[in-house]
């Protein structure tokens, strides 16, 4: 296995971003995650643009996008992602209080790996987030640096 890759972490709400990373404490991986509060920001981490052309190079393990935000939404960061070579075989999992049918289907359409509806409910908030985390962040493999997707 190769060195833990960041996870990103695309939440415009500081109370549902301090409350993943509590839960992503917990599981000792919130070292891990970069922050981005916005769309274009979640842009600017994956293209080394902004704040984040000095970081390493590389894809993060997994983008855990919010479809409601500033900037940039969530659909159309994902349609980017999804349609760049380099990028394509990240996978991202759509985090988002969002429960209507188009956005569903939409999420999924552009190659979304999942669609996961924050819950209301505190525990149940933190419990969801940090098994996320911890599967995408720690127990699946994500593909090696350089490989794209045909998918």
């Amino acid at each position: 296995m190769t060195a833990a890759k960041p996870i990103l972490l695309a939440e415009d709400n500081p109370r549902d971003a301090e409350l993943a990373l509590a839960a992503m404490e917990e599981e000792h991986i919130s070292d891990k995650v970069v922050l981005c509060h916005d769309g274009a920001e979640v842009l600017d981490y994956l293209y080394c643009r902004g704040q984040f052309k000095s970081r390493l190079k590389g894809n993060p393990a997994v983008v855990f996008l919010d479809l409601k935000m500033p900037k940039v939404n969530g659909l159309e960061v994902l349609r980017t992602i999804k349609s760049d070579l380099s990028l394509r075989p990240i996978p991202v999992v759509m985090l988002t209080s969002s429960r209507e049918e188009k956005d569903l289907a939409e999420s999924y359409a552009l190659g979304a790996n999942a669609y996961v509806v924050k819950p209301v409910e505190f525990h149940q908030f933190l419990t969801a987030v940090r098994e996320l985390g911890t599967f995408w962040g720690v127990i699946n493999e994500p593909p090696p640096e350089g490989s794209a997707s045909t998918n």
